[in-house]
């Protein structure tokens, strides 16, 4: 989740938020801080868009759908990429559910190929899945991934990685709030990682410590600013929600090139950060 992103699926505001009045109709239901600015949203998404090009040779956008709330543009959580193509979630979110099957086509039309899908009870969302490296992987079991996906995608993945670690995860603000694994650990290299600690089981934490990875320290004003949500374009080069001076200080301090984005529309207030709004497909080591 850290080598230089080579191709990305995204879903622009036009196509998810589609206007004021539709955003008007989903907000509060979605749990969003506040409603969005539709015209503002669509400012904040080019600025962003202009700096994921800068290193992202393709940019895939998915469609409007009506069956699809304004959560869609968060393309991280219906899928999960892997080294031998994606893997098909079904949401714990229910009204986000829907989305797997726009995803199912869309990949079709694109030939990027489906390597295997959840089936029966079993929930996850992409944000719970974090790859810390190209053969270590980790699953969050809270309220949005149930082991019964973590028993399914450790099945899928057997012959692609060598440790297999659960995560459990807290309780935190509660069942209707979005708390997954990626909300408070972002890679941004090998032996790098943006953290908020306080959230992070004990076991988690340590066994990050023993692989080397060192830890960006977010605090509590700037996690709530996702400040902990930082997207790896490449090996240190970052992108992340402006307004979050202490994280970015460490950052750099720690080699890191940052690229920030005003994100107070399409991610703040829907609590979704850059790596959120990105589906990464293709990772490349040079």
């Amino acid at each position: 989740m850290f080598e230089p992103l080579e191709r990305v699926i995204v879903k622009h505001p036009n196509e998810a938020f589609i206007s004021q009045a539709h955003i008007g109709e989903e907000w509060q239901k979605l749990n969003y801080l506040s409603e969005p600015d539709f015209e503002e949203a669509q400012r904040e998404y080019a600025e962003f868009l202009a700096l994921l090009k800068q290193y992202v040779p393709t940019v895939d956008y998915l469609p409007e759908s009506k069956d699809v709330s304004m959560d869609s543009i968060y393309a991280h959580d219906p899928v999960k990429f892997t080294p031998e193509g994606a893997i098909l979630l079904k949401s714990g979110k229910k009204l986000r559910q829907p989305e797997a099957e726009v995803y199912r086509k869309f990949l079709a039309d694109k030939d990027i190929p489906i390597l295997g899908e959840l089936s029966g009870d079993a929930t996850a969302d992409g944000g719970d899945i974090v790859w810390l490296d190209e053969r270590v992987l980790a699953i969050g079991n809270g309220y949005r991934t149930n082991p019964e996906a973590i028993s399914q995608i450790k099945n899928m993945t057997a012959h692609l990685v060598d440790e297999f670690i659960e995560v459990q995860l807290p309780h935190a603000d509660g069942e209707e709030e979005c708390l997954h694994l990626m909300s408070f650990i972002s890679m941004v290299d090998k032996d790098l990682a943006v953290v908020y600690s306080p959230l992070m089981p004990v076991a988690f934490r340590k066994k990050l410590i023993e692989k080397g990875i060192r830890l960006i320290e977010v605090p509590k004003d700037e996690y709530d600013n996702l400040g902990c949500n930082v997207l790896a374009l490449a090996p240190r080069i970052c992108l992340m929600v402006a307004g979050n001076e202490e994280t970015k200080k460490q950052l750099l301090a720690a080699g890191a090139t940052v690229y920030e984005y005003k994100g107070e529309e399409i991610s703040v207030k829907g609590t979704g950060g850059p790596t959120c709004l990105t589906s990464p497909v293709i990772r490349k080591a040079y």
